[in-house]
């Protein structure tokens, strides 16, 4: 970290393991002055059908639909914990690990919850919070449901 306020960047999907990784991160930036992004990552609905069918929610749905899960789950959790700490909110397009990793070259703290949604219920690391551990250009929190 430097001498500027830490920036602190965490992976949001709704999921109850991202939304403590946002308690976790406010509680964190509250004490130390640092700044958050809240970054969800939507990509495109995969058909997996023989026979070409149009999509059923078009890419701007998606987006506004993450868009949309993104600003609740931060405006949620701000309320429950009466922050006043700033979240700036970052829409992406593509894998949720890919793109968390890309923008840890300019972030100070990685912040994700260890299971988000899908894979395999059972495993202690979800798939993204286990990538990001292996590839982050900075320091890795990963957050249990439950905490934070």
């Amino acid at each position: 970290m430097n001498d500027q306020k830490p920036r602190i960047l965490v992976g949001v999907d709704g999921s109850p393991g991202s939304q403590a990784a946002l308690r976790w991160a406010l509680t964190y930036a509250e004490q130390c002055g640092g700044t958050i992004t809240a970054l969800i990552a939507w990509a495109p609905p995969v058909l997996v059908e023989a026979a070409p069918v149009p999509p059923v929610i078009s890419d701007e749905d998606s987006k506004k639909c993450a868009e949309q899960q993104l600003r609740q789950t931060v405006d949620d959790t701000k309320a429950a914990l009466a922050t006043s700490v700033h979240v700036g909110l970052e829409v992406v397009r593509g894998p949720a690990a890919r793109s968390l990793l890309e923008r840890t070259e300019h972030a100070d703290l990685l912040v994700v919850g260890s299971r988000g949604h899908g894979g395999f219920v059972g495993a202690l690391l979800g798939s993204v919070s286990q990538h990001c551990v292996s590839h982050a250009h900075c320091p890795v929190v990963v957050v249990r449901p439950g905490a934070g």
